[in-house]
């Protein structure tokens, strides 16, 4: 996993003036940072629009050293949202034509009836290819359930939605109780919300402080809590 491997090293070098490096080149329009948000019915909307303007503002203003595509689990087409929202999502999940797969949280988590999260949990086949993605997976709020489910935060530290949390440490997973949890390869965020700061952290991380600083000017946001860092 050379690309995992070179996203865990590049959180030690984030906070610094400068772009870090994707690949052998710092992130440009030539070379930029591949960002995929993950789309399927139930989703929460708070938890996909925020990382998607975040991100689509930092690409701007970065001339291109970002992109931003909002994908489906499977083929394209229409997803609703958990409160009736219909987004057409014109791109099928690729891992490799991206460098980092966000996965927001959605659905009634409490009900494993409900669609979003809960049925995703139960398919084995979309389980699989998540935890073989060749990239950094980003969790927001209950998505972070999603990464639990494949495998990938048993021993890593990890945050959640708080009606989750005790399902994530019973799954493994070392709870951390932060905003945005860093461990390297595998970010994640509590609660809906949460997607503001982990978009913003995940700006500073690969494009500088100062640009995310310009991006929270633009939204009249201030980033709440704490980044864990590993």
């Amino acid at each position: 996993m050379k690309r995992r491997t070179f996203l865990r090293a590049s959180a030690l070098s984030a906070g610094g003036l400068g772009a870090v490096a994707v690949g052998a080149q710092p992130a440009s329009a030539a070379n930029p940072l591949r960002v995929q948000v993950l789309m399927f019915d139930g989703v929460e909307e708070q938890d996909w629009a925020a990382p998607a303007e975040v991100l689509g503002i930092a690409g701007a203003m970065s001339g291109g050293a970002l992109t931003t595509t909002l994908v489906t689990t499977g083929r394209p087409g229409a997803v609703t949202c958990n409160f009736g929202a219909r987004v057409d999502v014109a791109e099928g999940w690729s891992p490799r034509e991206a460098d980092v797969l966000v996965v927001p949280g959605g659905g009634r988590y409490t009900d494993p009836a409900s669609s979003g999260v809960r049925r995703l949990m139960t398919d084995r086949d979309f389980l699989r290819r998540l935890a073989s993605a060749d990239v950094l997976p980003v969790g927001i709020c209950t998505g972070v359930m999603l990464l639990s489910a494949a495998g990938m935060t048993r021993g890593r530290n990890a945050t959640t939605h708080a009606g989750a949390k005790a399902d994530l440490a019973a799954q493994g997973a070392t709870v951390v109780n932060a905003r945005v949890v860093d461990d390297g390869d595998l970010v994640t965020g509590g609660g809906v919300t949460s997607g503001l700061d982990v978009s913003l952290w995940l700006v500073e991380r690969f494009l500088g402080a100062q640009l995310a600083q310009r991006v929270e000017t633009l939204l009249e946001y201030e980033r709440r809590g704490t980044v864990w860092r590993a």
